[in-house]
């Protein structure tokens, strides 16, 4: 099949998007394990594009069980350029108000318990990382924000995502934490994708749908699942009309993205001494290097 540039990952209430034609669902291996879901092909405005539910399309995996890897090594696979992440976040500001969204900037990893590289086994190589959205990116995505004039969404560009191990939301204690490091929002899953694409050389952001204050606000009754529920489903009619605009923009003018070489100086391994085999699992992602 012809290489798809444009990829989507859905977060909590975005399993699937109603607006794309043309679908085909497509089951891949990866040397890491298959995704969380298959992933679905198909054309936005004619725009060819794959989309994938991160949890699953019945959310059947906790942040911590995603295969962040194989998502991201299926989405190389297919050739995307351009990935963009829809996700549930928890505001740690009062100005980012539930049905908010935000484009972050930065992250911070409290996770614990995952991979978060594709870099092993004889092979080394360490990206940068300082600036870990792509600001091509994410100024389209903002763009395509402020131009559909959404009911009761604020923007917010730039901001830095709290990213937590999760299950459970934050104690009191940690969110206080979080505010007072000059966070925007919480959230449990982009902080790891975002480090493995660009390790695969995929420009990468974040749209993160303000669901909640987290448990810090005193005005405000603590997280609750049904609380996130109602507001997942509003944001998720949003969401789709944002990535649909910024679909059409990509398409017709990619920008260029440091991202797309972002390995070019970041393999300390001479590939010519590196385990055969362990070039053979990266061959997606090192092809151009090879």
């Amino acid at each position: 099949m012809n290489p798809i540039h444009i990829g989507i990952i859905g977060g909590s209430g975005l399993y699937q998007m109603e607006a794309l034609t043309d679908i085909e669902e497509i089951s891949l291996d990866t040397p890491f394990g298959s995704p969380s879901d298959a992933l679905i092909t198909g054309k936005l405005n004619g725009t060819p594009v794959v989309f994938l539910a991160r949890h699953g399309r019945h959310h059947h995996l906790t942040p911590t069980e995603l295969p962040f890897r194989a998502n991201i090594h299926a989405m190389k696979q297919l050739g995307v350029e351009y990935l963009i992440s829809a996700s549930a976040v928890g505001s740690l500001q009062a100005e980012a108000k539930p049905l908010d969204m935000v484009i972050p900037d930065q992250f911070i990893d409290r996770t614990q318990h995952r991979k978060a590289t594709f870099f092993e086994a004889g092979i080394v190589a360490h990206i940068g990382f300082g600036h870990p959205v792509c600001p091509e990116l994410a100024r389209l995505l903002g763009d395509a924000v402020e131009s559909l004039n959404l009911p009761e969404v604020g923007l917010h560009r730039g901001g830095t995502y709290v990213c937590m191990e999760g299950p459970a939301f934050s104690t009191q204690a940690e969110s206080n934490l979080y505010r007072s490091w000059g966070a925007m929002v919480i959230g449990m899953t982009n902080l790891t994708e975002a480090k493995l694409a660009r390790e695969a050389e995929i420009a990468y952001a974040t749209l993160a749908l303000v669901t909640d204050y987290d448990c810090w606000h005193p005005d405000h009754d603590h997280v609750t699942v049904e609380m996130i529920i109602d507001h997942l489903h509003r944001n998720a009619h949003n969401a789709q009309q944002v990535i649909q605009t910024v679909v059409a923009k990509l398409a017709a003018n990619p920008p260029v993205s440091e991202a797309h070489q972002a390995l070019k100086y970041a393999i300390l391994t001479p590939l010519d001494k590196a385990p055969a085999e362990t070039k053979a699992k990266l061959e997606v992602i090192l092809r151009k290097y090879l």
